[in-house]
């Protein structure tokens, strides 16, 4: 298993990146309203091409984070149980590949085999993975579920505009002592997820979002992944 810690760094801002990380676990200390809108306040100024601005976001906390979760996870377990069930609950938009090739699948096992190593999870223990994985649909016990959506007739470029405004919410999240775990795993149940909030017909699930603090005591949080030197996937062109 590979594993790297994120170097300390002097700048606050280098600091706020690199000590950024996908927190598996947080604690149940709540986080104010007033927090979370400085939050996106900051994260509003991403770029986005000629300001276009194509976020939407929806805020969960409570009883609607709750009865999300329990909707989800209900429909994960049904889905294991009848893997035909599949078909109900696809992607609207292809995040990954439909064919790994290297090296993009060796870091994708890389990274889940680490994860469920350090967890004592073998690669035979279908239950354990599944209850890991379910760890996603309960916002990792997260206070704030966010979730992000997009209006269907702008163009995949928005989709890069989306990424800056996530990674400037997490970083500014990282600011105030806050952590954060982004999750594409949610895209799958966007037809309960959609009407649960309130989105209407013409949005498309971005991806959602746990939002805390982190349990400094849980072994997951101590998983950082590796990453690959600017180096080696860098080119100067003189």
């Amino acid at each position: 298993m590979t594993q790297a810690t994120p170097p300390v760094a002097a700048n606050p801002v280098d600091a706020a990146i690199t000590s950024r990380m996908s927190a598996r676990a947080f604690t149940p200390q709540p986080v104010p309203r007033d927090t979370v809108m400085q939050l996106l306040e900051v994260a509003s100024r991403a770029p986005s091409g000629t300001n276009t601005q194509p976020w939407k976001v929806y805020v969960l906390q409570g009883a609607a984070r709750d009865s999300l979760v329990e909707k989800v996870c209900a429909a994960h377990d049904a889905l294991r149980d009848n893997p035909a069930l599949a078909a109900e609950y696809r992607e609207e938009y292809d995040y990954y590949p439909e064919k790994w090739v290297s090296p993009y699948i060796d870091r994708r096992r890389e990274n889940g085999w680490s994860l469920y190593g350090l967890l004592g999870i073998g690669k035979g223990d279908k239950d354990k993975m599944h209850a890991q994985h379910q760890r996603n649909y309960r916002f990792f016990d997260a206070p704030v579920g966010l979730m992000f959506t997009l209006d269907r007739v702008m163009g995949r470029g928005s989709l890069v505009d989306y990424g800056m405004f996530l990674q400037s919410l997490m970083v500014a999240a990282r600011g105030r002592g806050l952590h954060t775990c982004p999750q594409a795993a949610w895209n799958g149940f966007a037809k309960i997820i959609l009407p649960h909030i309130g989105a209407g017909a013409d949005e498309l699930l971005v991806c959602g979002m746990s939002l805390g603090y982190a349990d400094a005591a849980d072994v997951v949080n101590t998983f950082h992944t590796p990453r690959v030197p600017a180096a080696d996937f860098t080119r100067w062109v003189e």
